[in-house]
């Protein structure tokens, strides 16, 4: 990989321009037809699309941003630091079928991950076409794998140079290759050739706009060949404005493989189309043909009605909307998917979600270029004669193509040079209104039939997700309630030690868990601390993680094996079916000493003074609440001023196909970097370090004890 021009990183804005090479020479050196580069910026949970190739960018606005617990295959890449890998449209369904169901084409899938060494930076998805082999071949597997440390490299390089590269605004999208230019000889014979062939001939664009079409062509479509030059075919020609045939093009696109269809041309003419797809782009024969007859490639049956303008675009939106809400978990989330998936397909500038709250408007978030507008409703009353107030409490929606409009219903108003069109959708769960969308464009808008059905009917899709979002709203709020009085509130100050704590709950199921911390003032030279981890991550393990907690500080004091026998046998006697680990260490401030003991928890980290990291090896003891006879072997250990240990849970560096040696001891390096910063920043660097290297479907606890110098 050849030296990152530094000087052209400081002169382009993102600097995503310097992967386009290396992203065209993994597209060329594994054969596949589209390839798509996410970037991951530092302290973001979200894969944000850069580099895009072999499509255009309006097929891969939906998957735009990806968050990394998204159920789809590069963000699972990235999270699991492993190759995925789907050999056909049969498997993608079987494992990811939000997917599968927005793209029902034939076409083969890998997914790779972009790390250097403990940093995960991104990944790659590239797509074969329908006719690759269902297992890929080593040497495509190689050098997917060789494309992905090489880009890694680049942004590492770039990153060390103080010119990071940042994922763009959009996404850049690498030009088609060039097609080879005959010669005049084979230029006039190519034309002859295409001359006698019978019907029409059309060539396509990548990006779906005509840029070739002979006179036959244009004498079956029943336009001029300039009339339609540079131009979408369903757009400028109405009889083709259906689902279906844009729906081939996309086939055609993403799968590379051939496909064909027919249309009725009005009044009475059948034509047949035959797409011919490639990396340059798409070659169309034209035939007339009496009545429709079979397609040559079979390809997914799409509603030939009418929706709005661009119907298939809007209905692909729609799909991957309605896939994506059902695993919205929040509010937050349903607003973003609305945002993601509507302002590009309907050309929307601004989107607002607002909600009823004890008899008044509560804005709940929005998108676009002025999500604020709605502001000045906020907390108004529902019977104030406001547009979102009456959708709200009526349930019926308006809809204003001008400011004039809406100026002359609603006086008062006070969007003027916010808004040039509108609309107020109802959200209605169960014939009960419980909120408003609100849709606002940059210039006037008519909002014919058909579009106002379809918005509507999403406003009706979103309002169910936004029901399910506000009850998880309310259980998760409860979730951290219970979470947060179980734990500390916080961590008592004593003389001699920098301390500090952070509990992180896991990105699945109901944001509580088992996994405590403690630290406890005993009396002026000792103090206790105490971590743990109790089986499961429901309000089960985070009752029982109460109980736990509140024995140990009841025996705290005690020696470590006899704090941690009581506690056992407690659990023993409550027989609750759930096991917990635990850490226990007495401090000794003034001889400088600790003693140590577990009952199945890993290891405490030890930093001495000067730096020097290692995981205590402590004898073993049993889990709590198996064997009310366990006895718990302790070890003594010497804490010298300067010294620090970190208690955490597996939570902290636990990842699937990661040796749990090799991980704690990366997490040893990092605790041993931060030497000379307070306990508080060294907690916010290991909990970084963790989002970055597990795939955050547990839950973490972090204690930091660190023995102060006398002079601090």
């Amino acid at each position: 990989m050849q030296d990152l021009p530094v000087a052209s990183v400081a002169g382009t804005g993102s600097g995503t321009e310097l992967l386009d090479s290396a992203v065209a020479h993994v597209v060329q050196e594994t054969g596949a037809s589209v390839a798509m580069l996410y970037l991951l910026p530092p302290e973001d949970t979200t894969l944000h699309l850069a580099v895009l190739a072999g499509v255009p960018s309006q097929l891969a606005t939906p998957w735009a941003r990806v968050p990394l617990s998204a159920p789809v295959p590069v963000a699972d890449a990235v999270r699991l630091r492993c190759l995925i890998w789907l050999g056909s449209q049969e498997e993608l369904a079987r494992r990811y079928p939000r997917p599968a169901l927005v793209l029902p084409y034939q076409f083969a899938l890998g997914a790779a991950p972009i790390h250097t060494g403990g940093t995960a930076r991104g990944g790659l998805t590239l797509l074969w076409p329908g006719s690759h082999p269902s297992q890929l071949p080593p040497d495509e597997r190689e050098a997917v794998v060789r494309g992905c440390h090489g880009i890694g490299m680049l942004l590492r390089q770039a990153e060390s140079s103080g010119y990071p590269i940042v994922p763009g605004a959009q996404p850049r999208v690498l030009p088609p290759p060039k097609p080879a230019t005959p010669d005049p000889v084979e230029a006039t014979a190519i034309a002859e050739f295409v001359r006698r062939l019978p019907g029409g001939s059309c060539s396509l664009a990548i990006d779906g706009t005509v840029v070739f079409l002979n006179d036959a062509a244009a004498a079956l479509l029943g336009t001029r060949a300039e009339d339609v030059m540079g131009t979408l075919p369903w757009v400028s020609l109405p009889w083709m404005n259906n689902p279906a045939v844009e729906d081939h093009y996309r086939a055609a696109v993403i799968g590379r493989q051939q496909t064909s269809f027919t249309v009725l041309r009005p009044p009475d003419r059948w034509l047949s189309f035959h797409l011919f797809p490639n990396a340059t782009g798409i070659s169309v024969r034209i035939v007339p043909t009496v009545r429709p007859g079979p397609r040559d490639v079979p390809a997914p049956a799409l509603p030939t009605t009418a929706a709005v303008p661009s119907r298939a675009t809007a209905l692909y939106h729609l799909m991957h909307l309605a896939a994506s809400l059902t695993e919205a978990v929040g509010t937050a989330d349903v607003i973003e998917l609305a945002g993601d998936q509507l302002m590009s397909a309907f050309r929307i500038q601004t989107l607002v979600v607002m909600t009823s709250v004890e008899g008044r408007l509560r804005v709940e978030g929005g998108r676009g270029s002025h999500p604020a507008l709605m502001d000045r409703f906020d907390g108004a009353p529902l019977v104030s004669a406001t547009p979102a107030a009456h959708v709200l409490t009526t349930g019926i929606p308006d809809f204003y193509p001008t400011f004039g409009d809406l100026e002359r219903a609603y006086p008062s108003a006070g969007l003027r040079d916010a808004v040039a069109a509108c609309a107020f959708l109802p959200l209605i769960v169960s014939g009960r209104p419980v909120g408003s969308l609100v849709l606002a464009y940059d210039r006037p808008h008519s909002f014919e039939p058909e579009e106002r059905a379809l918005l509507t009917s999403i406003a009706g899709l979103l309002a169910q997700a936004l029901d399910r979002a506000r009850l998880y709203d309310t259980k998760d709020r409860l979730a951290h309630s219970l979470q947060a009085h179980l734990l500390p509130q916080r961590l008592p100050a004593i003389a001699g030690l920098d301390v500090a704590a952070r509990y992180l709950p896991s990105t699945r199921g109901m944001g509580i868990g088992g996994d405590f911390y403690d630290l406890i003032r005993l009396d002026e030279t000792t103090a206790a601390a105490a971590i743990g981890d109790v089986q499961g991550h429901n309000e089960n393990a985070a009752a029982l993680m109460g109980q736990v907690r509140t024995a140990v500080h009841a025996s705290a004091g005690a020696p470590p094996d006899e704090v941690l026998a009581r506690t056992n046998r407690l659990l023993t006697d409550l027989d609750p079916g759930l096991f917990t680990s635990c850490l226990y260490v007495h401090l000794d401030l003034a001889g400088h000493s600790a003693c140590l003991a577990t009952a199945g928890h890993p290891g405490p980290l030890m930093r001495q003074p000067d730096g020097q990291t290692d995981v205590l090896e402590l004898p073993p003891g049993l889990l709590l609440g198996i064997d009310p006879a366990s006895r718990y072997p302790t070890t003594h250990i010497d804490m010298p001023p300067g010294a620090a240990l970190a208690l955490y849970t597996d939570g902290l560096v636990e990842a699937p196909g990661v040796d749990f040696d090799d991980a704690t001891a990366e997490l040893a390096a990092h605790f041993a970097l931060a030497l000379d910063q307070d306990m508080e920043s060294v907690a916010d660097t290991l909990v970084r370090y963790a989002n970055r290297a597990t795939p955050g479907t547990d839950d973490i606890a972090l204690l930091l004890i660190n023995a102060l110098r006398p002079d601090g």
